[in-house]
């Protein structure tokens, strides 16, 4: 037999008949005093937006009953639903593989099948984590929202998809076009992060890329909606760099993570400020 998967009343700590303003009340006590950037905090959020909206918790308790029918003994064992609450260590950091930093080498599988795992000078960790920590600034511009607030719904979804959009020419060059490499990521950033990131790029891009041939290429793995109102939101994004240089041909792959903070600038979604 399987381990029940907790739901989202669990990982509350509510009994289903719970009213939305006791739901309200558990997450905001759940939440107080994590940081935006803990795993467990975008979980917590999660279960908040599926029990804040009526319409998709009443969907949700109907598939929780439907889960606590018996099955019949010859059947196979049911599927999980499709929206019980995660372990919020198995959702973000599964088994055998670390949590997510700044850099991360090849995962466990992959030394198992004898994949290469890169010692890297500090100066070069791929360039762009190091951009990344160059612009942090203090949680002092976090906020807290009501999630799944009618009026704030569309703009968070759209705040995400350009966040989506942004990080990858964000946290990805080629030393062999480096202008173009600029300007790709350039577009998606706020006139005050646009200049941290000038002098960044300029000081440590610019400056050690050519020599080494370095080329970071990064996929999206997933994201999620930390907070979110009318003009601003925060995106965590899951991000795998692939890089290559001269001295590395073959791909190094590293597991990072990226929170973005988006401004609605004149009717567009930018990015204010990007932490790792």
């Amino acid at each position: 037999m399987s381990t029940p998967v907790p739901s989202w009343y669990d990982l509350l700590g509510l009994d289903p008949a719970a009213s939305s303003d006791d739901v309200r009340a558990a997450w905001r006590a759940q939440i107080a005093e994590l940081d935006p950037t803990d795993r467990r905090f975008t979980v917590l959020n999660q279960a908040a937006e599926v029990l804040l909206d009526p319409d998709r918790r009443s969907g949700y308790d109907a598939e929780l009953a439907a889960r606590a029918e018996p099955v019949a003994a010859a059947g196979p064992e049911p599927e999980p639903a499709p929206e019980l609450a995660p372990d919020p260590e198995r959702e973000l950091a599964p088994e055998g593989e670390p949590a997510p930093s700044v850099v991360q080498p090849l995962d466990g599988e992959s030394r198992r099948r004898g994949a290469r795992v890169a010692v890297v000078p500090g100066w070069l960790l791929a360039g762009v984590a190091a951009l990344a920590l160059a612009l942090t600034v203090t949680a002092a511009i976090l906020w807290v929202r009501e999630p799944s607030a009618a009026d704030v719904e569309d703009d968070a979804r759209a705040a995400q998809a350009a966040a989506e959009r942004a990080v990858v020419p964000i946290l990805s060059y080629d030393a062999a076009h480096l202008d173009e490499s600029k300007a790709a990521a350039q577009q998606y950033l706020t006139g005050d992060l646009r200049k941290d990131y000038d002098k960044v790029f300029a000081g440590l891009i610019e400056t050690n890329a050519p020599a080494t041939k370095t080329v970071v290429k990064a996929t999206l793995v997933r994201s999620s909606i930390v907070r979110a109102d009318a003009d601003r939101a925060q995106v965590f994004l899951l991000v795998n760099q692939t890089r290559t240089n001269k001295k590395y041909t073959e791909p190094e792959v590293y597991k990072n993570w990226v929170t973005l903070t988006m401004d609605r600038v004149d009717g567009q979604w930018l990015v204010a400020d990007m932490a790792t």
